[in-house]
This record gives C-alpha cells, sequence and structure tokens, in this order.
C-alpha cells in the first residue's frame, strides 16, 4: 500500500512541474552532482543577477529528490526574476520512507532532524552567496509540503514565508505555533494521497492530519479574529480565500479541481505573492 502512494507521489512530483532551466557553471549542485553539508545533500540553481532578489527553498514530495524540482515551474520563475533556487535531499535510509522528510507524527521516528538539516543547507547557500539579509521562501510537495508546515510552526524564523502544497501538519497536530507567519497554501479538491481531511496508515497509528484543523491552529497563532477569511476569490477554475485581517502575518488558501499536483502556474503565482509581501 505505502509503496504504491510513494511511487504515485514520486511520478506526480516530477511531472507536476514543467519549464526546465539550465543550470550555469558552478561547483556542485546540478542535477549530477549535488552539494554536500552535513548529513545530507542538496541541489542548486544561481541566477546570472550579481545580487540575487533572495532564495527560493523547495522541499520534494515523498519518493523524490532535489534533482527532480530543478526542472520544476518553480525553479524556473525563481531564477527567471533573480533568485538562488534551493531543492535539498529528503533521505532516510533506514526508515520505511527512504525518499522523505521527518515530519512531527506520532509512531514516527526518523534519523535525521531535518530541521537541522535545512539549518546547514540554507547556512551553506548563504556562505557560498553572501546573501546574509535577503528574503526567503520556503516551499514544499507533499510530504515536502508538510514538512513546510512543520517549519513554519516550530521553526518560524527559518524563512519569511512559506508556501506549502498538498500536504499540511500529521497527527498530532499542535494546539499553537511559535509565532504568526505568512502561509499560502495550495490543495486539490480531488486529492486521494493527500485528501483535505487526512487519512491513516498502519492500522491507523500514523494519521495524515486534516488541513482545515491545520488551518485552524495557524489563523489562532497569527491571531486571526474572525473564522471566516476577510475575502474569497475566484480565478477561473481556481477558489481562494484570504486571511489579511490577522493581528500579525497573513493566510491564504488556494483550492483547485485537480488531485496531488500543482495547479497550471502554481510558480509563478507563488513567486508573485511572495514578492508582493514587501519583505526586502
Amino acid at each position: 500500500m505505502l509503496d504504491r502512494v510513494l511511487f504515485q507521489i514520486s511520478c506526480v512530483a516530477v511531472a507536476a512541474f514543467l519549464n526546465p532551466v539550465s543550470l550555469h557553471a558552478q561547483a556542485c549542485g546540478d542535477l549530477q552532482t549535488p552539494c554536500s553539508v552535513e548529513g545530507g545533500s542538496y541541489h542548486v540553481i544561481y541566477p546570472e543577477a550579481s545580487e540575487p532578489l533572495g532564495i527560493v527553498m523547495h522541499l520534494h514530495g515523498g519518493g523524490s529528490n532535489g534533482a527532480s524540482a530543478l526542472k520544476s515551474g518553480l525553479a524556473g520563475e525563481a531564477h527567471s526574476r533573480g533568485y538562488v533556487f534551493v531543492a535539498p535531499n529528503g533521505e532516510h535510509p533506514e526508515a520505511r520512507w527512504t525518499k522523505d522528510w521527518s515530519v512531527r507524527a506520532d509512531n514516527m521516528e526518523f534519523e535525521r532532524d531535518d530541521a537541522e538539516f535545512l539549518d546547514r543547507v540554507l547556512a551553506d547557500v548563504r556562505s557560498n552567496t553572501d546573501l546574509a539579509e535577503v528574503p526567503v521562501l520556503l516551499s514544499g510537495f507533499s510530504r515536502g509540503g508538510s514538512m513546510v508546515w512543520n517549519m513554519a510552526c516550530w521553526q518560524p524564523d527559518f524563512a519569511d514565508a512559506y508556501a506549502p502544497l498538498a500536504g499540511a501538519f500529521w497527527e498530532r497536530l499542535p494546539t499553537r505555533c511559535a509565532q504568526p507567519v505568512y502561509l499560502f497554501h495550495t490543495h486539490g479538491w480531488t486529492d486521494r494521497v493527500v485528501p483535505l481531511e487526512g487519512r491513516s496508515f498502519f492500522d491507523d497509528t500514523v494519521v495524515q492530519g486534516d488541513v482545515w484543523a491545520s488551518l485552524k491552529v495557524l489563523r489562532e497563532t497569527n491571531g486571526c479574529g474572525k473564522r471566516q477569511p476577510e475575502t474569497s476569490t475566484f480565478d477561473g477554475e481556481l477558489w481562494l480565500r484570504h486571511w489579511t485581517d490577522c493581528d500579525a502575518g497573513r493566510i491564504d488558501l488556494m483550492l483547485h479541481k485537480g488531485g496531488h499536483s500543482a495547479p497550471e502556474g502554481w510558480g509563478p503565482r507563488m513567486m508573485n505573492w511572495f514578492e508582493e509581501l514587501e519583505l526586502r
């Protein structure tokens, strides 16, 4: 069951993003030669701009790898706008799910703390580029999206904004996060791999969290006094909800008619949202 699910996630993780980008000459980080840090490795694309505008880090889905993200629409969009694009590898060779992230969940253990690993990756990228002050966007797909929720909740200072796709908290959900954040969550209405309401594995001992419950935790953390969003909008076949009147931070939700995948134009939309936050 899980092997089949992971295979599906791996296939979608590669196919969900298009528009390949060209890689520039660099010591490491291309498709074949990842850069190494303590505990793992990552891929990276540097823009042609002498002073990059920021850093976009994307976490792949379960069963996939960072190299696949280099060929994504988000990578191409970030690169064309002058951002460093970073794609770490989720590697847990001793775990049941080997290409995965250490998402917090009851009855799951991992040999690597990926929050610490991602800290090392970001520090390495910053040291190689002298980009100590530029804004950072952390995005992720599926299990990578769940890891983005974890970082936003328990380590919110890691990035300036968060863009999870098709992944949220796993149970047991936190009651409150460390501090308010900017977060844009995207999910497919017909997603059967990570349903909006979640699902369970291993005789109900490991449970995907409910996206609606995850959003409730973040609304309370951000101080969004009203349950309903300030505005709800449509963009073609996309349904959006915006909590912009909170005490701090911001929450956006986008639902699309598809399944476990990204809607068309997801990469440019996330970059537009990130830049409109005016974090520089």
